[in-house]
């Protein structure tokens, strides 16, 4: 029996959505806990490459605040899976919203996020995550 590929990618995709949403209304927990002690994490906010999740827990703790998000957009979701199974790569647009101060939405951010999975424990966990914000160039750069 082979590795079956499309049901590792919708298994990911769900993974990643329940960890948004409970950021999403104030419960960072569903990401924090999920990572992996071997993380990488970048961060836009960051200048640097955070390394192992302590710091990561660490990071993500002081600067958390709920965002009271109503509503996520999940665009062009894309998993990669290793043939044996045990390592996917997620990618995908997110676009966020919050109610403005007349109760109507608004968006609150354009996100391009990587999330790279190990089977660990026979667990999924989160070893690498990228996020960055979206943002359109106004002309062709190549570096």
């Amino acid at each position: 029996m082979g590795v079956n590929k499309d049901e590792i990618s919708k298994t990911i995709i769900e993974l990643e959505k329940s960890f948004n949403e409970r950021f999403s209304v104030g419960d960072s927990r569903g990401y924090l806990d999920n990572y992996a002690e071997e993380l990488s994490y970048f961060d836009p906010v960051l200048e640097d490459l955070l390394a192992g999740r302590d710091a990561v827990v660490a990071h993500i703790d002081a600067i958390y605040s709920n965002p009271h998000i109503v509503r996520s957009e999940y665009l062009n979701p894309v998993v990669h899976v290793s043939d044996s199974g045990d390592f996917a790569l997620l990618a995908y647009n997110l676009n966020t919203y919050v109610l403005d101060d007349n109760g109507d939405e608004q968006q609150l951010r354009a996100w391009n996020a990587t999330e790279a999975y190990r089977l660990i424990d026979s667990e999924w966990r989160i070893v690498h995550s990228n996020w960055a914000f979206a943002q359109t160039a106004t002309g062709t750069i190549a570096s």
